[in-house]
């Protein structure tokens, strides 16, 4: 099948962009002397983490439980559940942990009794806050010293280290800042490292990461793992921020115009939020967009003048009339969003669709396997 008779609206995922993304990140984290641990929650893709993990990936990140038990019923069997453990999950991850090497997060005195009652012997990491300021514990603070020490005295708990995502380096200006940031994190992590084992905890890992710290840092001294999820695809976001540039991103969506009223300045094409999503992109000093349009794939040139403005739930208003018909290719603002609104990615080589690869976005209880199986 060609690109241009797959209908619309369409995920393609460019399969050499991806190859090419994979092996510089293993190549990055061999150059930074840490394992890498690469976060499945970008493309919830099984076909691009058999990729990753034949690149040398140690283990895998997820985000939710349902990911971990569709990696696992496809042969992942060490796998970092990197989000606070929900006390109402406690069990099914019980269930897991039985059957694969499953690490939990916690950072609440909570969830660790809440772990402990259980009996069973879980793999646990503090999460840690290294400045982005969402979840974790101060690691300043003696309460995060008296965390770690009651996960080590638990009895059937096991402390696998300290973890921690520096996602206020989306929030930078430029690769520099990115940096500066990829260094505040590595050092707060160190230094925490070196208070618990100060106070004779052991700390077998430290893990970090985000994709444009990851694509920034100049040393990784004292981390034995980094976890970046989004540069497989990256995205508009990321080339902003100095990540890549648009010839690098690997997804994109393909939209057809429906509607372009005569003597207007719009046009209406088939693909709304729950294609691009509503994430609103950089921002100032940046024009608002809701995605980009590509005026030259091949080379990754952008149309400067015409993007999507405006989104509703399946229209999209794009800032320019074209002919009904028209097919645009958008880059996404947020390839991780974009994604989890697909069931499928079209992958291709060039102009040619060559597969078909399931996107697992289920939240559900049921197992992966119970699903259809993609396609090989």
């Amino acid at each position: 099948m060609n690109i241009h008779d797959i209908p619309t609206p369409a995920l393609i995922l460019d399969l050499d962009r991806l190859e090419t993304n994979l092996r510089w990140m293993a190549d990055r984290a061999s150059e930074l002397g840490v394992a890498l641990r690469p976060h499945m929650k970008t493309h919830k893709c099984v076909e691009i983490g058999r990729r990753q993990r034949e690149l040398g990936a140690s283990g895998i990140t997820v985000s939710t439980l349902y990911e971990a038990r569709v990696f696992a019923d496809h042969g992942f069997d060490d796998i970092t559940w990197a989000f606070p453990v929900p006390l109402s999950r406690i069990p099914e991850a019980v269930k897991l942990a039985q059957r694969i090497r499953l690490g939990v997060v916690v950072d609440s005195r909570a969830a660790i009794d809440a772990l402990a009652q259980t009996g069973a012997p879980l793999h646990v990491w503090i999460k840690v806050d290294s400045g982005y300021h969402r979840a974790g514990v101060d690691p300043r603070s003696d309460g995060a010293v008296e965390l770690a020490r009651t996960v080590v005295d638990s009895g059937t708990l096991s402390l696998d280290g300290i973890l921690s995502h520096s996602g206020h380096a989306y929030h930078v200006a430029s690769a520099d800042a990115a940096a500066i940031v990829a260094e505040s994190e590595r050092a707060t992590m160190v230094e925490f490292a070196a208070r618990l084992r100060d106070h004779n905890i052991d700390v077998p890992g430290v893990s970090v990461g985000s994709t444009p710290a990851m694509r920034a840092a100049r040393d990784l001294s004292g981390v034995t793992e980094v976890r970046p999820g989004n540069y497989a695809l990256f995205d508009y976001s990321q080339a902003v921020l100095g990540s890549c540039t648009p010839a690098d991103c690997a997804v994109s969506v393909i939209a057809s115009v429906v509607s372009s009223p005569a003597g207007g300045e719009h046009s209406i094409v088939d693909a709304g939020a729950l294609a691009l999503s509503k994430d609103p992109g950089p921002g100032s000093p940046h024009p608002p967009t809701m995605g980009e349009i590509y005026e030259d794939y091949a080379s990754g040139a952008l149309n400067r003048e015409t993007r999507v403005v405006s989104l509703s739930q399946e229209h999209g208003r794009v800032n320019r009339a074209f002919p009904i018909g028209e097919r645009l290719r958008i880059l996404p603002n947020h390839s991780c969003l974009t994604v989890a609104h697909f069931d499928e990615m079209h992958v291709v080589r060039g102009d040619q669709v060559e597969d078909r690869w399931k996107v697992w976005r289920g939240r559900g209880r049921g197992r992966g396997r119970r699903r259809k199986p993609e396609r090989n």
